[in-house]
């Protein structure tokens, strides 16, 4: 038997309640906000994002999953999804557009990683992208945003981490603070960090290593070094957050190492999940889409891991499937009806199932058990020869003998009964 890929899972039909709700959620408050949605290729050209990502990176060196083409392109199923809309925006000319300058998406992303709780080789992930304003208030909008959707989900005990990040000048001037803070522990920190002194040192603040985030405690502060107008862009973004009363932490190891990062960078963390705990990161990349040939354009963003939201989902938060009908059509007449009747029920927008092997009565009410069927509508040779069906509520036991022609009627009646309101109105 062919088993599918390790650290690549199928979303059974028990849990598919779990992702429509993650999903329909996204796509319901990225719209509330005024984001449209763009679907972006599988697959792009490698250069994108060796590019984007940075060559020196994990994800490009040890991660992607890149082939070539027929004709010799390098392609690579897509690790993230900010690159592919930057490319488009850039591509379709979206600038131009007003309406299209705030996007989302949702859709899995490819990682060759080690699998682990939260963390696959197919991930699906929601993100949303804003370009073309430095307004420390798109920066709020985007928190917000994130913030809230974790908020419609009932999620807990989560922590908003922030930190400015500045400008790459204000990173330039600060490193020379860093690298003289780093030197005299050079022989104390692991292999990557020292590696990390000369080409990425920022980078380092945020090693996992226990030993390398203790002999960085005390490391100078990135938001001490900010330019006067990074720091009041940073300390307007604070301020509406309180405005808006969403709680966060100044966090000084929150970096991001590639040059078109700048100024707010965030991510969302819950103690659910262990070590790997973030379930949604974010920031500014002002110098992106300029990188990948565009004009100079301010963009924000974030990206949520839909994988490990998943994890410590709460179960009230799953929407409820539709209550089933069941249509038990027997007999020769009685069958016949039940398929018409079927239609007709869909047709009003009522989710309705049957069993076309059971044949009796019996079988048909044992079918509509194990599809937890809410009401089942019993239809046989006798009902039919009278214009009437026989109604019966599966958990009550309730039955009702009325004419078809009220069968959709008392469905929606049964279903959605009026509140005690609207029946004194």
């Amino acid at each position: 038997m062919i088993r599918s890929i390790k650290g690549i899972k199928d979303i059974l039909p028990s849990h598919s309640p779990k992702w429509q709700t993650l999903e329909s959620r996204a796509h319901e408050l990225a719209r509330r906000f005024g984001f449209m949605e763009i679907r972006i290729p599988i697959f792009e050209q490698t250069e994108l994002f060796s590019r984007s990502i940075g060559g020196a990176t994990d994800i490009v060196e040890k991660e992607m999953y890149t082939f070539p083409d027929r004709d010799g392109t390098s392609l690579t199923l897509r690790p993230e999804g900010t690159a592919g809309v930057v490319r488009a925006f850039l591509e379709h000319s979206l600038a131009n557009q007003f309406a299209s300058r705030k996007l989302y998406y949702i859709g899995p992303m490819f990682r060759h990683e080690r699998p682990q709780a939260g963390r696959f080789r197919q991930f699906q992930q929601f993100g949303v992208e804003a370009f073309g304003t430095e307004d420390p208030l798109m920066d709020v909008e985007i928190i917000t945003l994130l913030w809230q959707y974790f908020s419609l989900l009932g999620l807990q005990d989560l922590t908003l981490h922030i930190n400015s990040i500045g400008t790459l000048n204000d990173r330039h001037e600060y490193l020379g603070h860093l690298r003289d803070f780093l030197l005299p522990h050079l022989d104390k920190l692991c292999g990557n960090c020292r590696r990390r002194i000369d080409t990425n040192p920022l980078r380092i603040l945020d090693c996992k290593v226990p030993h390398c985030r203790s002999l960085t405690d005390k490391a100078p502060a990135l938001i001490d070094h900010l330019s006067p107008p990074s720091a009041s862009h940073f300390r307007e973004v604070l301020q509406n957050l309180a405005l808006l009363k969403i709680p966060y932490t100044i966090d000084h190891r929150l970096v991001r190492g590639l040059d078109y990062y700048s100024m707010t960078t965030f991510e969302v963390t819950s103690p659910a999940l262990g070590a790997q705990n973030t379930i949604g990161a974010g920031g500014r990349y002002d110098g992106l889409v300029e990188m990948l040939g565009g004009p100079p354009t301010p963009a924000v963003g974030f990206a949520i891991g839909l994988d490990r939201v998943s994890l410590v989902l709460p179960e009230n938060a799953i929407s409820p499937p539709s209550p089933l009908v069941f249509v038990a059509g027997f007999g020769e007449a009685g069958q016949e009806a039940g398929v018409k009747l079927l239609q007709e029920i869909r047709n009003a927008g009522i989710t309705a199932d049957t069993d076309y092997r059971a044949s009796t009565l019996k079988n048909l009410l044992r079918s509509a058990d194990r599809l937890s069927a809410s009401i089942t509508i019993i239809l046989g040779d006798t009902e039919t020869k009278k214009g009437t069906a026989i109604l019966r509520d599966m958990v009550t036991k309730k039955q009702e003998e009325i004419p078809i022609s009220k069968v959709i009627q008392t469905l929606t009646y049964w279903i959605n009964p009026p509140s005690p309101s609207q029946q004194n109105s």
